[in-house]
């Protein structure tokens, strides 16, 4: 928990996927402005497996896709912002959105701290290590996640979900782990620049679900991209 705070698809309602699904739209729009060949633009190749994994409609994909590479009158243009703050419990908060209307996700990232504290930038980040994040499944029996951080160059590894590996790198070899992954046998299904927090705050109980459902508000406004928090697993 103290990497990402993430919406489990797989348990997610109509209206929580349909949330998903525009998360993952503004970021293949982005990942698009880098060229429309997902074999030549790893991010747009990265989100679209994102997008295949949620069983996101193929219009809805293509669409997506037009506007960010500009085929599209009145395509929006996505801008990343990030706020800081503390949750419940003094739990830091990194939120990243990307949005096309800075004053409306102000608006309603103050809304969503109202009861807690949202900070000035640098006011929760120094607590985080800004690292290279990249999430990888092995796709053959003798791939070791240890030796494959090694070969690769990655500073770390956690547990992921799901049988995959998080593996943790300086953001500036970001790009070398995960090109050199594949040859230790593990495929890499996302990777991107985050946030880890160095003193995760343990909580259990009725505290922990107080954090954990407003984090999960926090997650399912539209131009909230990813909600990194403070909290132990």
């Amino acid at each position: 928990m103290g990497a990402q705070w993430k919406t489990k698809i797989k348990e997610a309602s109509a209206a929580q996927r349909g949330a998903v699904f525009t998360k993952l739209a503004r970021e293949i729009a982005v990942a698009a402005r880098g060229g429309t060949d997902p074999t030549m633009n790893s991010r747009l190749r990265l989100a679209l497996e994102q997008a295949k994994k949620a069983s996101m409609p193929r219009d809805t994909v293509e669409r997506a896709i037009k506007k960010g590479a500009g085929l599209l009158d009145g395509g929006a243009q996505y801008e990343k912002v990030t706020y800081e703050g503390f949750g419940p419990h003094r739990v830091p908060v990194i939120v990243e959105c990307l949005t096309d209307n800075l004053n409306r996700t102000a608006a309603n990232v103050r809304v969503l701290f109202r009861k807690f504290q949202l900070g000035t930038t640098g006011s929760v980040s120094w607590d985080f290590d800004h690292l290279g994040m990249i999430e990888a499944k092995p796709d053959r029996a003798d791939a070791d996640a240890e030796t494959a951080a090694i070969e690769a160059g990655a500073q770390d590894l956690m547990p992921g979900e799901d049988g995959e590996t998080l593996f943790l790198t300086a953001p500036t070899d970001l790009d070398a782990v995960q090109k050199a992954l594949p040859e230790q046998g593990f495929t890499v299904t996302k990777a991107y620049l985050g946030w880890k927090a160095k003193n995760p705050v343990s909580l259990a109980g009725a505290e922990r679900e107080e954090v954990e459902a407003f984090l999960q508000a926090v997650d399912g406004d539209d131009d909230v991209q990813t909600v990194y928090a403070g909290l132990a697993d």
